[in-house]
C-alpha cells in the first residue's frame, strides 16, 4: 500500500469516528443504539473501561456483534457515546439547580444535593466521567478531548451564575468568577473521589463548603 493509499485510509476511519454518532438512524435503530450504549455505560461504571469487553455489551444489550458495529465502528466509538451519554445523566440530574446558580442559597441547595446524591449511592462509583477520566486521559486524545467538553458543560453553567452575581453588584468587582467556578468544580470532583475511596460524604461537603466560603469573602454587604 503506498503512503498516499495508507493517509487516505486512516483519513477514512478518522472520518467515520468523528460521524458516526452523527448518522441517521430510523426510531427502532435510535432504540437499539440507546440500549447498546446504556449497557455499555453501566459496565463502564461498575467495571471500568478496560474491564468492559465489546462482548460483555452484547449480552447486557441483548445484541449480536453484527447489530452492535452497525451502529458503533468500534470500542473507541462506544466509549465516546458513553462519554456523551453519562454528561447528559450528570447533567439532567442537577437541573434546574445547575442552571440557577446565582444567589448564596441556590450554590448550598446544589451542594445539598450533590452530598445527597451521593449518599443515595452509598458513596460506590465516583464522578461516571471522572472515572473514564482517569482511565482515558493520558492515552486516548479523542475521548480526552470529548471529556475536556464534557467537563465545560458543567462548568459552564456554574461560571455563569457566579457571573450574574457580579452583574448584579452582589460580588466585588475584583472577583474572578470563573476561577471560583474551576475551584468548585476541582471540589467536587476531589470530593467524589474522596467520598468514594472513604465511603462517606465529608470529603465533598467539606471541599464545596470551602470553597463556598472563599466565595462569601467577596460578597458586598
Amino acid at each position: 500500500m503506498s503512503d498516499s493509499t495508507s493517509e487516505a485510509a486512516v483519513a477514512g476511519t478518522t472520518s467515520q469516528r468523528r460521524t458516526s454518532s452523527e448518522r441517521r438512524f430510523t426510531a427502532k435503530g435510535q432504540l437499539t443504539r440507546s440500549r447498546i450504549i446504556d449497557a455499555a455505560a453501566e459496565l463502564v461504571f461498575a467495571h471500568g473501561v478496560a474491564r468492559t469487553g465489546i462482548e460483555d455489551v452484547q449480552r447486557r444489550a441483548g445484541v449480536s456483534a453484527s447489530q452492535l458495529y452497525h451502529y458503533f465502528t468500534d470500542k473507541d466509538d462506544l466509549i465516546r457515546a458513553v462519554i456523551a451519554h453519562q454528561t447528559d445523566g450528570i447533567i439532567a440530574v442537577q437541573q434546574p439547580l445547575l442552571d440557577q446558580l446565582d444567589t448564596f442559597e441556590a450554590l448550598e441547595r446544589w451542594r445539598d444535593l450533590l452530598v445527597d446524591l451521593q449518599e443515595q449511592r452509598h458513596c460506590a462509583g465516583g464522578c461516571p466521567i471522572g472515572s473514564i477520566a482517569a482511565e482515558l486521559a493520558d492515552n486516548d486524545p479523542d475521548a480526552r478531548a470529548d471529556l475536556v467538553d464534557s467537563f465545560e458543560r458543567w462548568e459552564a453553567p456554574i461560571r455563569a451564575g457566579l457571573a450574574r452575581m457580579l452583574d448584579r453588584g452582589e460580588l466585588r468587582p475584583d472577583t474572578d468568577t470563573d476561577a471560583l467556578a474551576l475551584a468548585l468544580l476541582v471540589a467536587l470532583q476531589g470530593g467524589l473521589l474522596l467520598t468514594q475511596t472513604r465511603r462517606n460524604t465529608a470529603p465533598l461537603r467539606v471541599g464545596l463548603d470551602t470553597v463556598l466560603a472563599q466565595l462569601r469573602t467577596y460578597a458586598v454587604e
